[in-house]
């Protein structure tokens, strides 16, 4: 019997949906080899919130490849890390957007307790180095996911090209680049993605996320 991956690891709610793809999410780890980030422990974090509370599947493209800073939640971080290049650009947007003080902590977890999934395209990298496992099977095992919250009608956020590869998938999306430092200023800045996500989940019934963080 395999140990790559426990049933356990995930919330009840999301149990299903991997035993369906169990043999993906095997693939998945047993392509690693070496050191990854972040930890074992938290490569799956995202789905230990309940799948029926997703309301918003934020996607963004792999873990800071930092050592100890990804904490399984893309674009969050370790609450004692200082916050990365591309969140600082994402709270820039944030407060332009929404009016409220800037986060000082790169701690996103409060928006996955409120049914923001924070969703990697690539769950993993090697410490110190981006798109290290892009050629693995996690796109293939992330797209099943974006299926599945598709069907749910989430709100989607896709920022950058690989997340943009899932906007097919959902009727309800915002679409614009990558908050990175490179190319943040083509497009993602003034897109406002958390008002409009709001707006949404309004025009479909859905009640609206609460963003404070």
């Amino acid at each position: 019997m395999s140990t790559l991956f426990d049933i356990s690891e995930v919330h009840l709610s999301w149990r299903p949906f991997f035993s369906r793809h169990q043999g993906l999410i095997e693939k998945c780890f047993a392509e690693l080899d070496g050191a990854i980030t972040p930890s074992r422990d938290l490569v799956l974090r995202v789905f230990t919130y309940p799948l029926d509370e997703v309301r918003v599947l934020i996607v963004g493209q792999d873990p800071y490849p930092g050592a100890g800073v990804a904490d399984g939640l893309a674009f969050s971080a370790q609450a004692d890390e200082k916050i990365p290049a591309s969140l600082r650009n994402i709270f820039k947007e944030y407060v332009e957007d929404l009016g409220l003080a800037a986060p000082t902590s790169p701690d996103l977890s409060a928006w996955a307790e409120r049914g923001v999934a924070l969703l990697n395209r690539t769950l993993t990298t090697s410490p110190g180095e981006r798109n290290a496992h892009l050629d693995t099977s996690w796109r293939e095992f992330t797209y099943k996911v974006a299926e599945e919250l598709a069907a749910r009608d989430v709100v989607a956020i896709l920022w950058g090209s690989y997340a943009s590869e899932l906007a097919p998938l959902f009727e309800y999306k915002i679409t614009s680049v990558h908050p990175s430092p490179l190319s943040a200023r083509r497009g993602f800045f003034g897109s406002k993605p958390f008002s409009r996500a709001n707006v949404l989940l309004g025009e479909i019934g859905k009640s609206p996320i609460d963003w404070t963080l």
